[in-house]
């Protein structure tokens, strides 16, 4: 009995530790009460998930709907510029000077090119790759962005893109493509007139930013660099068009979806007359000069020649190295152009327009008359001004001044006028100042007055006595010499004026733009841009001793058995200070001899054709230059191509005593 109470008094002690308070299950139920939270945070993160994510697929496909649909055309299809065939620059009778034709070219994509080395190997035994197409394509290549399409090899011939085309899986990123490419006719006839396009580069973009065309010139390698094809540029280039096409994963295309075709640039119609050009440049033959024509009622530039000049073709595909040295290191300077940026002292080409500024101020009238001994000296002075005829040429009233070129009745008169006098005449006639021609580069020459000189000579290198007008300063510039620089363009901008009873016409080169599109010609104005104020007595002077220049005077010989009555003035430049010694060509550096000038109108009644010519170190004027003028006028008046009786241009060792 005693045991059974003692086993029954344990077992409930026992049983009362195990119960529902004891540590044991206070410890499990806090564990599952753990869990159970854990089991319940982590339901909602993952609900919250699929709920961030569903939100996320809404926004997606809901909301951003039309933005990534987009986006997925996008990949799919390809925006490719069209670019516009480039306008026809012709001639005044529409004979073509430059063209845009098409061709094939072979082209790498250098971003999908693994080894442009290797592949270029390659493709050199597909097709004809010159050592000068590799140099081009490493030019371009480090002047153009990686994932542009850079041409390697253009013109391919029909056989070589057949090659290539059946090797094609060989080559990823290489591409045939037709591109427009531009042709000149005429190579170096005209070139400095018609200009020539190459590749755009940081100086162009900036323009065509500066322009707001910058989507025009979307799918654009090339634009206008000098002539007419930089200056109108905006009207050769055309609108490009634009092509939907769509795309394959390798950016290969399937078809076109859409397409706004491009419409091409207008076609430029020149004044310049292509015949009388091929005239004025043969005429020159090697020698190296400018001439400028023009017609004085309406100043049409008839020809502008600048010898040498240079082939515009071989700057198409970006001209090579060995060519472009020839060209930019060449003495003769071949992309000079002359007539616009060549500088020179005019010589006795000035002296009828000074004798128009003495006549129109009252310092002269066309009777009086000066001594000419054969040389000017200021009284006091030791040095003397000497004449180009020894002993002189007697007495010389404004008539024979002109006639004969005497230079003593130029030096007193340059003594007794004042230099800012003549200067603001000269101006008026175009000097010192760009005529506006049409063409991009024009310089202004040099029109000397008290003020140029100070500004010239404003340097701290420079003394108070560099910077004084001296009365020896103004006797020089009376015969075109001294610090007077003027270009070919600004003499025959001036002689033209004259010819044309003082009015003037600002010289131009183009004529008309034709649409292609819709066949519209658009005509440009020529208006007077001033005339001389002058008296018509006073021009009737210095026409009727123009005419005696060619008549009776210094040109006669050139202008001998014309058939038509022409007026001129023959001009000859000193390069360098003689410092008194007599000038002998033989004696001096061809490049350092007199450089020859005439200026000239024809027929003098009613003048057509008004003509500047330089001839660079040519010597007399005389003899170099006034048969040049005489060759055109025979050509454009006449229909000839030769023009009177030989004249020989004076060799090393001959001697003259005219201009």
């Amino acid at each position: 009995m005693a045991r059974r109470l003692l086993f029954s008094s344990r077992r409930r002690a026992y049983g009362a530790g195990s119960g529902l308070n004891s540590p044991e299950l206070r410890s499990a139920e806090r564990k599952l009460f753990l869990f159970k939270r854990r089991l319940g945070v982590a339901s909602f993160l993952v609900v919250l998930a699929f709920g961030a994510l569903f939100a996320r697929f809404v926004y997606l496909q809901v909301v951003q709907h039309r933005y990534y649909q987009t986006l997925a055309e996008t990949n799919r299809i390809a925006i490719v510029p069209i670019v516009p065939n480039r306008g026809v620059i012709t001639d005044r009778n529409g004979v073509v000077l430059a063209q845009s034709y098409s061709a094939y070219t072979l082209e790498i994509q250098p971003s999908r090119v693994k080894n442009l080395d290797e592949t270029i190997d390659a493709l050199a035994t597909i097709v004809d790759v010159q050592p000068r197409d590799r140099k081009r394509f490493k030019k371009l290549l480090e002047e153009s962005r990686n994932f542009e399409s850079l041409p390697l090899r253009t013109r391919l011939t029909d056989d070589e893109v057949a090659r290539f085309a059946v090797n094609r899986y060989r080559f990823p990123g290489v591409e045939i493509k037709a591109r427009l490419f531009r042709q000149y006719p005429f190579g170096e006839i005209a070139s400095h007139v018609v200009g020539y396009i190459g590749r755009i580069n940081d100086r162009d973009v900036q323009r065509i930013d500066e322009w707001e065309e910058t989507a025009n010139y979307k799918g654009s390698d090339y634009i206008g660099k000098v002539g007419v094809e930089l200056s109108y540029e905006r009207e050769l280039h055309g609108t490009t068009g634009v092509e939907q096409v769509e795309v394959d994963a390798g950016g290969r295309a399937v078809r076109t979806l859409a397409r706004s075709p491009p419409t091409a640039g207008n076609d430029v119609r020149l004044s310049l007359d292509i015949r009388l050009q091929q005239v004025a440049e043969e005429a020159f033959g090697p020698r190296r000069g400018g001439l400028v024509a023009i017609d004085p009622v309406n100043g049409d530039v008839l020809a502008f020649v600048s010898k040498p000049g240079f082939d515009p073709n071989l700057f198409v595909d970006g001209i090579d190295t060995a060519n472009w040295e020839l060209l930019n290191e060449s003495p003769d300077k071949p992309l000079l152009n002359r007539p616009l940026r060549g500088a020179y002292p005019p010589g006795s080409t000035i002296k009828p327009f000074l004798a128009l500024g003495a006549l129109t101020s009252g310092k002269r009238t066309p009777g009086q008359v000066i001594y000419d001994p054969g040389f000017f000296q200021l009284p006091g002075a030791a040095h003397r001004f000497m004449d180009d005829k020894p002993g002189g040429h007697g007495s010389v009233d404004m008539y024979k001044s002109i006639v004969a070129s005497c230079d003593t009745y130029y030096y007193i008169l340059g003594s007794e006028t004042d230099i800012d006098d003549t200067s603001r005449f000269m101006s008026q006639l175009g000097f010192g100042q760009k005529t506006g021609i049409d063409i991009e580069g024009e310089l202004t020459g040099i029109l000397p007055s008290r003020e140029w000189k100070r500004q010239r000579f404003a340097g701290k290198n420079y003394r108070d006595e560099h910077r004084k007008w001296y009365l020896g300063d103004s006797i020089s510039a009376g015969i075109g010499q001294g610090y007077n620089a003027f270009t070919p363009l600004q003499l025959a901008h001036a002689i033209a004026t004259v010819a044309n009873d003082g009015v003037a016409f600002r010289p131009h080169l183009v004529k008309t733009f034709r649409s292609l599109r819709s066949g519209e010609v658009r005509e440009v104005v020529r208006e007077s841009s001033g005339t001389l104020p002058v008296k018509p007595e006073h021009l009737a002077v210095i026409r009727n001793a123009l005419v005696g220049v060619n008549r009776e005077g210094t040109a006669a010989a050139a202008f001998s058995k014309a058939p038509y009555v022409s007026a001129g003035k023959t001009g000859t430049a000193q390069v360098y200070s003689l410092k008194g010694e007599k000038y002998s060509a033989s004696k001096i550096d061809e490049r350092l001899r007199d450089h020859a000038w005439f200026i000239a109108y024809a027929p003098a009644d009613k003048p057509r054709i008004a003509i500047a010519v330089l001839v660079e170190n040519g010597g007399f004027g005389a003899q170099a230059a006034a048969p040049v003028a005489r060759k055109v006028f025979d050509h454009y008046l006449t229909g000839k191509g030769g023009g009177g009786p030989a004249l020989p241009v004076a060799a090393a060792g001959d001697e003259d005593e005219s201009d």
